[in-house]
């Protein structure tokens, strides 16, 4: 199956949706998930519509703290768990997610 537009878009639409999370609450979780993801663009206009939502530059500027320290630690702690399984010669597979077939398909 191709990828299907509607599908996500319609799933987006209901996670914006909710009621549990605050206006600024969506704001500082979606512009943290595209700065992990690398989205310069989406990074950017996440940034554009926090601002014109009243989130503060410090506010933005700690949660890229925030996420820049998440992320570190978990490059860390996937660096250390690569090593100790090299040193033990436990190396596993990586399996179906991250072959370079599933990335192509991506």
């Amino acid at each position: 199956m191709g990828y299907e537009g509607k599908v996500v878009l319609d799933y987006l639409g209901r996670t914006h949706a909710t009621t549990l999370l605050t206006d600024r609450e969506k704001h500082l979780v979606g512009l943290a998930v595209t700065m992990t993801r690398g989205c310069q663009v989406c990074t950017r206009g996440r940034i554009e519509k926090a601002q014109a939502a009243g989130i503060s530059d410090d506010v933005l500027n700690a949660l890229v703290e925030i996420v820049s320290a998440v992320n570190a630690g978990v490059a860390a702690a996937t660096a250390r768990e690569g090593f100790r399984q090299a040193d033990a010669s436990a190396v596993e597979a990586c399996g179906a997610l991250c072959a370079a077939e599933a990335a192509v398909n991506r």
